[in-house]
């Protein structure tokens, strides 16, 4: 772990924040599903969205926002429905939501971002919005980083959230975040929203690098289907309040944030992976000796993905050859006579050569890394994953991909999903 240390709050630990999250009626399960994040003060706004064409109408107008105008005060999410493939209709319902917030807080309508998640084709029920935008805004707390969390939630089965603090001169700095993300997941942005808040003072032109290279290591670094959606966004705000330095060039302050921002987003990447729907474990895949870091991290990708790779962790089956084959298809070059393969420390091939292990002692490891991905209170742990360990050769390049297992109760939650 870096110089920092965990602390509580989710995305209001940051200073300067308050959240809420509600049941306004937007689910017919009654869950909440309306949450709002406002900043007290404007502040630099970040984002990395989906890579699918057919992006959803809050993917459009977020982009289309911060390429113009790089703040924000509030970011409303909604879940239950994507407003995605919903034409001018989706659009409009946008700007309307824009528009609702802004009155509701005296705000700029351009100082309010929007995201959807849920059913694409499914259109927003603004007036069921609308109505419960006065209960929103009235339990918006500094406190509130919880219900936020679990009211953008859908098939998830828990919230996602983390706060992280350091000292600089003397003065803490805050970043939290919250994210949801269980089904469609893949590297390039996958179904997830995560939203971060961070209290430092930041240029605008380094926040957005620094958030689109910590999402390059954590949010395109998962996988749970091979499904990448409509809706994916990662937003993130620094307002300021921590009164710390401005952090205007590289240096010695930026590389400090840019590691903090790094993981808090890889801790909610590999919670996202481990909530992957129909899920029991988290698998980590190390790669290493490639000829640099994005060469290893398509190898780790492509390994975490692999459907077959997935179903024999499922089954607690030490088939490394499965492992071996999606190496070798990751479109990157390397010399099979370099190939090394390890399962949790247990050595499976080494040189291009098959070795001789113990089957029933890694056997024994994928089941007691599985039963330790569920912690004593029975909730999902993120700490003990399946570690695979690859190398390709004798290059500086390292990589890391996170994923889940294939169980039977995926196809069953899809197969039901809108029935």
């Amino acid at each position: 772990m870096g110089d920092w240390q965990r602390i509580a709050g989710g995305v209001t630990a940051a200073k300067g924040y308050r959240a809420a999250g509600i049941a306004a009626g937007l689910k017919a399960s009654g869950a909440p599903d309306l949450a709002l994040i406002v900043s007290d003060v404007p502040a630099i706004a970040a984002g990395v969205f989906t890579t699918n064409h057919l992006c959803a109408a809050p993917v459009a107008y977020c982009r289309q926002r911060l390429q113009t105008k790089g703040t924000a005060q509030a970011i409303l999410c909604n879940s239950g429905q994507a407003n995605a493939a919903t034409g001018e209709q989706g659009w409009q319902a946008v700007l309307a939501q824009a528009q609702m917030v802004a009155t509701a807080l005296g705000l700029s309508p351009e100082m309010v971002l929007v995201a959807s998640t849920g059913v694409i084709g499914q259109p927003i029920p603004l007036e069921k919005m609308r109505q419960a935008l006065p209960t929103l805004t009235a339990q918006l707390s500094y406190e509130g980083g919880d219900p936020a969390a679990r009211a953008i939630m859908t098939t998830d089965l828990v919230p996602k959230q983390i706060a992280l603090e350091t000292l600089w001169e003397g003065q803490p700095i805050r970043i939290g975040g919250i994210a949801k993300g269980s089904g469609m997941i893949h590297p390039q942005m996958a179904t997830m929203l995560a939203f971060i808040t961070c209290d430092a003072a930041v240029a605008p032109h380094l926040w957005q690098e620094m958030l689109q290279r910590a999402c390059d290591r954590s949010f395109n670094q998962i996988t749970v289907d091979g499904d990448t959606s409509t809706n994916d966004s990662v937003i993130a705000l620094a307002n300021g309040q921590s009164r710390t330095p401005a952090i205007t060039e590289p240096g010695a302050a930026a590389t400090r944030l840019e590691e903090m921002l790094t993981a808090v987003c890889v801790h909610l990447a590999k919670a996202i992976a481990r909530d992957g729907e129909g899920a029991t474990c988290l698998i980590e895949v190390q790669v290493s000796g490639a000829s640099d870091d994005a060469a290893a991290r398509q190898v780790a990708r492509t390994i975490a993905s692999s459907m077959l790779v997935k179903s024999a962790i499922y089954g607690r089956d030490p088939n490394w050859g499965r492992i071996a084959a999606a190496a070798g298809r990751a479109g990157v070059p390397f010399d099979a006579a370099n190939l090394a393969i390890s399962l949790g420390g247990i050595p499976m091939m080494r040189h291009g050569q098959p070795l001789a292990f113990d089957c029933a002692a890694a056997h024994t490891y994928l089941l007691n890394q599985a039963a330790a991905n569920t912690d004593s209170a029975g909730q999902q742990s993120i700490d003990h994953p399946i570690v695979i360990e690859v190398s390709i050769g004798n290059g500086q390049g390292r990589g890391v991909a996170w994923g889940c297992d294939l169980s039977y109760d995926y196809v069953k939650i899809n197969a039901e999903y809108t029935t």
